[in-house]
């Protein structure tokens, strides 16, 4: 009508309600997506540097760097659970929470291995380089279920804390490391000075592995998770990053491309995340 009209403001009304739609229809699909009893729960991330050296070291910083913003940008909580630095630059693995509304259900959409292309600031001879990281997503449990550890099953480490940290970190052995003797899962915690509180964030991100791996199992996707490092690397590929010889950022499972590299890497992870739920390829 309001084109027949030729009512412009009508037109312009009508097309800010359709956009407006638009927004709250995929915001109810993703709302049916994330319908998973862990979807609502807070999410465990770890980010492990492939193989390469600095290269792949410096890598897992910046994906580490690019989380940390998305969970900024979402309003969300971040606590850092164990990190250990590279040898020259970056860093080797680090283990963090994000807390907030849904965040396992979408960081799990994040998980599997990230591809890094660019011209190498680590070789003096410029030539491109090409580095992998993986990110692993568990979701933290709520104190509502139960994941029963058996004492005897877990073997108890303490050592001093690496890195920088003060008189307290180099004197103390805070740092706690547990192995899961069944299942040969191995955490560890140095960020707190407390060697209990060490001991109790490294408890939770056992009991969280322990359920994913069950849940898992019942999926019959126990073998995707439990790859070693090489064969994740350039088996699960999700996502590829190049800076060089052109700019892109490509999503391998829905084939969505972003141009704006930086965007990305600044935390603009929406586009992919939203993608890959709303397809079913998580």
């Amino acid at each position: 009508m309001a084109i027949e009209e030729s009512d412009e403001e009508s037109i312009e009304e009508v097309s800010e309600q359709v956009k407006d739609l638009e927004k709250k229809i995929k915001q109810f699909s993703l709302d049916l997506t994330l319908s998973d009893k862990d979807d609502s729960n807070n999410a465990i991330v770890s980010i492990n540097a492939g193989a390469g050296g600095t290269e792949a070291q410096d890598w897992a910083e910046m994906l580490f760097r690019m989380y940390s913003r998305w969970v900024e940008r979402m309003g969300y909580s971040l606590e850092i659970i164990d990190l250990q630095p590279g040898d020259e630059a970056g860093i080797k693995s680090v283990t963090f929470t994000a807390s907030g509304k849904h965040a396992y259900g979408y960081l799990k959409a994040e998980k599997g291995v990230h591809r890094l292309v660019r011209i190498s600031p680590f070789n003096a001879s410029g030539k491109r380089h090409t580095s992998f990281a993986s990110v692993f997503v568990y979701p933290e449990l709520d104190n509502e279920i139960v994941i029963d550890i058996d004492e005897n099953d877990l073997r108890i480490d303490t050592f001093r804390a690496s890195g920088a940290g003060g008189q307290h970190v180099n004197k103390t052995s805070s740092a706690v490391r547990i192995t899961h003797l069944p299942t040969g899962i191995v955490v560890q915690c140095q960020q707190e000075k407390s060697q209990h509180r060490n001991r109790d964030l490294a408890m939770k991100v056992l009991k969280a592995r322990l359920y994913e791996m069950e849940k898992q199992k019942q999926e019959q996707k126990l073998q995707q998770i439990h790859e070693s490092k090489g064969e994740i690397a350039w088996g699960n590929q999700i996502r590829s990053y190049v800076l060089h010889p052109y700019q892109m950022v490509k999503d391998h499972r829905t084939n969505l491309e972003v141009g704006n590299v930086n965007a990305v890497l600044d935390g603009a992870l929406d586009p992919f995340i939203e993608e890959a739920l709303l397809s079913g390829k998580v």
